[in-house]
């Protein structure tokens, strides 16, 4: 007699024992798991620049650190010209808006502006908080600072494995930007009144959001110091670490 062999049916695998319905349930739960970080890769890598490829994770953090003390100065700019709105025309503009994509581009792309007498960095920002500036004070802060900003990364925008930042730079230049607040919310004309209004408090409220978007800066900038930190010293550690444990150092 010919044994019969019935299919699997939803029947049949209620006879399965809780142990190896445990056994069922993790190797699917495991099987979508993997095909779900599978996909999640694929989506990392299709939106990621090929460039990123030579980045360790401290330059990706220090490449998009850049990026938003940036936007976060631009959008201070913005935010003076609003507040200030006859300094745009002292250098000639038409708009605000000209004004601030010349001012952006002066920064990305590293040249100087001649109002400023070529002054950069250190030197634009002290000239261009001082009582005798005479042009557009808000333009010149911000290029200023955002100059600055590049030099303090070794002149870059972009860092990659090849490129060393100075933790101590960075950590001046959060610095540098505590002072260069509070001097905009102090420093007066003869005339007694603001070089520049920013914060506002008074009665009808307060406006603190340059204060705020200042501080974001900072905090990036703090924290990229740690990182940096933290990198060179496990550089320092590793090395110490091969001396003591007589390893030969790799040649290639």
């Amino acid at each position: 007699m010919v044994p019969m062999v019935y299919p699997l049916s939803r029947y049949s695998l209620c006879g399965l024992g809780p142990s190896l319905w445990l056994t069922v349930a993790l190797m699917a739960c495991a099987t979508g798991c993997s095909q779900q970080q599978g996909r999640d890769m694929v989506h990392q890598f299709s939106n990621g620049k090929p460039q990123e490829f030579f980045q360790t994770s401290v330059d990706r953090m220090a490449t998009l650190g850049m990026r938003d003390n940036l936007q976060s100065l631009y959008l201070l700019m913005n935010k003076l010209y609003l507040r200030n709105p006859s300094q745009w025309r002292q250098w000639g503009y038409t708009d605000a808006t000209s004004a601030a994509r010349e001012i952006r581009q002066a920064i990305e792309q590293q040249r100087a502006l001649p109002a400023l007498g070529d002054r950069r960095d250190l030197a634009a920002l002290s000239y261009a908080l001082s009582p005798e500036f005479r042009g557009d004070r808000v333009g010149a802060f911000i290029y200023a600072i955002g100059s600055m900003l590049v030099t303090a990364h070794g002149g870059r925008t972009e860092f990659f494995m090849t490129d060393t930042i100075d933790p101590q730079f960075v950590s001046n230049a959060a610095r540098n930007i505590e002072k260069a607040t509070w001097m905009l919310s102090q420093r007066q004309g003869a005339d007694g009144e603001l070089l520049l209004f920013s914060n506002e408090i008074s009665e009808e409220g307060s406006n603190l959001s340059f204060a705020v978007e200042f501080g974001k800066i900072v905090a990036r900038l703090d924290l990229l110091t740690q990182m940096l930190d933290e990198r060179y010293r496990r550089i320092g550690l590793n090395y110490a670490q091969s001396l003591l444990l007589m390893n030969f150092l790799p040649v290639q």
